[in-house]
C-alpha cells in the first residue's frame, strides 16, 4: 500500500485537499474537514485504477 500526504486547506467556503506526489490534478474538496478528506481519498483511489499505482 502506497502512502499520500495530504494537503488540507481551509477557505473561506469550505476545506480544499489534495496529495503530494501524484502528476496531474486530484482534489477534494467539501463543506468540513472530513468531507474534504473523504473526496480526496476517493480520488486517489479512483485516480490508481485508472492509471495504476
Amino acid at each position: 500500500m502506497k502512502h499520500f500526504r495530504i494537503i488540507i486547506e481551509k477557505h473561506s467556503d469550505g476545506y480544499v485537499a489534495y496529495p503530494l506526489g501524484i502528476q496531474g490534478v486530484v482534489v477534494g474538496e467539501g463543506d468540513t474537514y472530513e468531507e474534504a478528506l473523504a473526496d480526496v481519498k476517493s480520488a486517489i483511489r479512483c485516480y490508481i485504477e485508472i492509471f495504476g499505482k
